[in-house]
């Protein structure tokens, strides 16, 4: 099979590779589109601690069962189906305290390779975290379900009611899923904040309340503004810099709560206003991954088209091409791209 290994930072190789083989209770998904995303952009750039080079990369996909191991008895080729790339063990420390999320083997049996042509899911995976895929949902956006899930997971962290006002910093793919899933869970007061005026644009079509434009306004200023002096109910930060992790304290109301989504390098530190932070009880969240709940409730999400992710993939690449899709995401331009093997 042709797959894509990621040789070193920004070095890329489409290589002839053997076709996986099963084990009992595996799944051998063709693979029908595989989906960029920051992680991969990330990786492809300097590197990332839970991506090995070379090695093959690439995490989230949809196909088509190409074969099935012993003992699988809920899928048969030729069925469409849509994954995450992971799943717990259901019997370690954090998955008895209902950490799944925290399981140390989520990490290391973790499936990479979707930018090839069939990709192998491990049994425990297919147990936990496959469904089928509906005939009326498209590959690329049941390429969705493993960001949805982080994102459900994420938000249900958080007691946000209609009427509340939740602010999302950036707007990237991450950002924008949450904007829909908000917009599913009934919240209407939606603030949008970020750089790029085609991805706010696109907020603003996908139902944002408001959106704020951080190089043209102040962004402090535009919320207390639009909560009346209160804050936001709710800060989500997408953006992963140290920066907006900071300013995220200050920009949700007494008692409010921040979520801290989006990741940052291993070793970084942050300065808060402890007495902001104690006086003005703000509670903080820093979701990690997902747990199964959180991918049903996606599958769910998708299936019932809840959520309609079709704007979200900008365009599509083959295998081959790959690079020239990153290049552009680099660039700032799009917001996902599908890759076609």
């Amino acid at each position: 099979m042709q797959s894509i290994l990621l040789h070193a930072p920004g070095e890329l190789q489409l290589t002839g590779m053997p076709t996986p083989t099963l084990d009992k209770g595996d799944v051998l998904v063709k693979v029908k589109a595989a989906l960029t995303c920051g992680t991969d952009l990330k990786a492809f750039l300097r590197g990332h601690p839970q991506i090995p080079m070379p090695g093959p990369f690439g995490h989230e996909f949809a196909g088509v069962v190409a074969a099935i191991g012993e003992g699988v008895y809920q899928f048969k080729p030729g069925d469409p189906v849509m994954c995450v790339h992971s799943a717990p063990c259901g019997e370690c420390y954090w998955c008895l305290k209902d950490q799944g999320n925290l399981c140390p083997s989520v990490m290391e049996t973790k499936v990479l390779g979707a930018y090839a042509e069939y990709v192998r899911v491990p049994a425990h995976i297919v147990r936990q975290n496959m469904f089928p895929k509906p005939d009326y949902l498209s590959y690329q956006e049941a390429a969705l379900l493993e960001p949805l899930a982080c994102v459900v997971y994420g938000l249900n962290q958080v007691p946000v009611s209609p009427g509340d006002a939740v602010l999302v910093i950036g707007t990237g793919a991450i950002g924008l899923l949450f904007l829909l899933l908000l917009k599913a869970r009934r919240i209407s007061r939606v603030i949008m904040a970020g750089r790029r005026s085609f991805r706010l644009n696109m907020a603003r079509h996908m139902g944002a309340w408001q959106v704020i434009d951080v190089v043209e306004e102040d962004l402090a200023k535009q919320v207390h503004l639009l909560t009346r002096g209160v804050g936001a109910d709710v800060v989500i930060e997408c953006t992963g810099k140290l920066e907006v992790w900071e300013q995220s304290f200050h920009l949700c109301r007494r008692g409010g709560h921040v979520v801290l989504f989006g990741g940052t390098p291993k070793g970084t530190v942050i300065g808060l206003d402890t007495s902001r932070l104690h006086y003005d009880q703000i509670t903080i969240h820093s979701p990690f991954h997902f747990n199964p709940v959180s991918v049903r409730q996606a599958w769910h999400l998708l299936a019932n088209r809840k959520i309609r992710g079709r704007e979200l993939i900008t365009g599509q690449f083959s295998l081959a091409e790959l690079g020239k899709a990153f290049s552009l995401l680099q660039a700032g331009e799009g917001i996902k791209y599908a890759i076609i093997p």
